[in-house]
């Protein structure tokens, strides 16, 4: 079997060649020096030439404040660039995993939103995701993986907790956000259940996350208690704290569908959060 990857270089696509090397499964992985993924003729022919077995498109616009100036150079990654690699594999006839976010959701209320549930996305950055989903829908109609995903980390690239790590060396306290509600969520573990699902025919939307909600201000507290930091975690509301783009207050995802097709989901956050610092501990 051999697997094309995109956005190798980012976090999750990092950890997702790991686990197919990990495996013995062959892969061929892209980033944007190897593959315009808005470049409708390069993408068909690269991945044509290739002839994979399934696609896993990892490569994204992430920058939630900056798609809001940007929201056309977003969408021509998010939504373009998707509908771009869907079309070569529907021509091809072969699986396609898309990982989409928290944010084609509106936040409100304090119920896990279900896969199913309906879309209303925040912002330019979950618009143009959105947007992603339903091009694999279309092109990719039998054949598709949707993975929503939130509040990742991973070794490879920026994050909340590198962030709140490099913060802390000369900080004694720091105002975080406590109204926004969701799952912490470590790559590896994704990544072990999107080579689990790419093997397999049971398609679909997932919401995936490490077990467990918190705030943000809870998560920091916890990166500070876990390695050791002295810093007063001061919270805040999100109007307090400011940021371009809207968050959703509730990012709660419901992940039981994970289980209830048969795969085993991922750990409580707490124990990703301590192997992730132990990772970064010896890297």
């Amino acid at each position: 079997m051999k697997i094309f990857v995109t956005g190798v270089r980012g976090q999750l696509g990092h950890d997702i060649m790991l686990e197919l090397e990990k495996r013995g499964i062959g892969a061929t992985g892209v980033d944007k020096e190897e593959m315009d993924i808005t470049d409708a003729e390069a993408v068909d022919k690269l991945i044509s030439a290739e002839a994979p077995d399934a696609v896993i498109h990892c490569a994204a616009w992430t920058a939630v404040d900056a798609a809001e100036d940007a929201e056309d150079a977003c969408r021509a990654v998010n939504a373009l660039g998707t509908e771009n690699i869907a079309k070569v594999c529907g021509k091809l006839g072969i699986p396609m995993m898309y990982f989409s976010t928290d944010y084609v959701f509106n936040g409100t209320g304090t119920k896990p939103w279900k896969p199913e549930d309906e879309a209303d996305p925040l912002g330019a950055y979950g618009r143009t995701k959105y947007e992603g989903e339903q091009a694999v829908r279309k092109y990719v109609p039998k054949k598709h993986f949707i993975l929503r995903l939130q509040w990742v980390y991973g070794i490879n690239g920026k994050n909340f907790v590198k962030t709140m790590l490099r913060l802390s060396e000369d900080h004694k306290s720091l105002r975080v956000v406590d109204d926004q509600i969701g799952g912490p969520s470590y790559t590896p573990d994704i990544a072990r259940l999107s080579v689990d699902m790419i093997l397999t025919d049971r398609y679909g939307t997932y919401h995936v996350a490490n077990r467990g909600y918190c705030s943000w201000a809870e998560f920091a507290r916890k990166i500070f208690e876990l390695s050791g930091k002295d810093v007063e975690v001061i919270p805040v509301s999100t109007e307090e704290y400011g940021a371009k783009a809207p968050r959703p207050r509730n990012s709660r995802l419901d992940t039981s569908k994970i289980s209830e097709s048969g795969f085993e989901e991922l750990p409580m956050w707490e124990d990703a959060l301590r192997r992730y610092l132990r990772e970064l501990s010896e890297a």
